[in-house]
């Protein structure tokens, strides 16, 4: 797999590979993270798939397997290479392995600092915390296979990361009144803003049935339209038809949905590969649109 940025990803086999592996997790884990070596490897090692990224020269700087249990593991980057995309490519190139396999789910044990990392490619929380090699880690799991049911306000919170992360240049939101737990979180905000600030020509619109409650809880998704008004933009529907509709939603311009049969309730289903049903909700998102008024007074809303 070849990537923009002066490396590429390639599959590994451990018994000529270990030692490339090793190279980098032994940084990472060991000598920075300060995991045992003994907890750090493991007899699962000669039977995954593991995949390494080197730079042009060819030297590793990125790891991670993927585990005989349909497990994604051990994803390591030199700190030199974090942020520059490698983890992304690493993370890639294990789900591409997995459908080529016919897996439904992979899971994986996420450090909590990369929580997020994670959620960004549609990996769900389940269960509680628990302490790992002396590190805190949350269970996550991603649906490979059909769509993936929701049912907590955390899996609402990262679903809907994933879905206006992996967002090409459109994405569109249905809500009652930008529903509080999920578009005021951290999380989905700052995934917003990235979207938002990564390229020209982004464009976030955003359908209410109710538009005065979050202007008066000072929402912030309110704040950052303020702040690039030429790439979010806010109406409130008016038709009767429209007025009475009881589902949220929001889909992007890719694959990827998340919808609640109920709009005031977290239940419901997403995914970020059903071009379909993400194609059927923007098309029903268009017909809205079009009948609403646009929220003037927004912009004149001080925050």
């Amino acid at each position: 797999m070849n990537a923009p940025h002066g490396y590429h990803v390639e599959a590994v086999d451990y018994a000529t590979g270990a030692a490339s592996v090793h190279r980098v997790r032994d940084v990472v884990f060991v000598q920075e993270q300060q995991v045992p070596r003994e907890l750090e490897r493991d007899a699962l090692d000669p039977l995954c798939h593991h995949v390494l990224a080197r730079d042009d020269d060819g030297t590793p700087i990125g790891t991670a397997r993927l585990t005989p249990e349909h497990r994604i593991g051990r994803m390591a980057v030199l700190s030199a290479w974090c942020g520059r995309g490698v983890g992304d490519a690493l993370l890639s190139a294990l789900l591409e392995e997995a459908r080529r396999r016919q897996w439904p789910t992979v899971s994986l044990h996420a450090q909590v600092a990369a929580e997020g990392f994670y959620a960004r490619h549609g990996f769900l929380p389940e269960g509680e915390r628990f302490i790992e090699a002396g590190i805190e880690h949350q269970g996550m799991r991603r649906q490979l296979a059909g769509p993936a049911g929701i049912a907590q306000r955390a899996e609402a919170v990262a679903v809907t990361t994933a879905v206006v992360a992996q967002a090409r240049r459109s994405l569109v939101i249905y809500s009652r009144a930008l529903d509080p737990g999920l578009w005021d979180t951290p999380p989905v905000i700052e995934s917003l803003r990235r979207f938002a600030t990564r390229q020209a020509g982004a464009q976030v619109q955003v359908l209410l049935q109710d538009a005065g409650t979050p202007q008066r809880a000072l929402a912030p998704l309110i704040g950052l339209g303020q702040r690039l008004p030429s790439v979010l933009a806010f109406r409130e529907v008016q038709d009767p038809v429209d007025v009475s509709y009881t589902a949220a939603f929001v889909a992007n311009d890719d694959h990827g949905y998340y919808h609640r049969p109920l709009g005031h309730r977290f239940d419901g289903e997403a995914g970020l590969a059903h071009a379909g049903r993400a194609r059927q909700l923007r098309h029903e998102f268009t017909q809205m649109w079009e009948r609403s008024r646009p929220v003037s007074e927004y912009r004149a809303l001080g925050l």
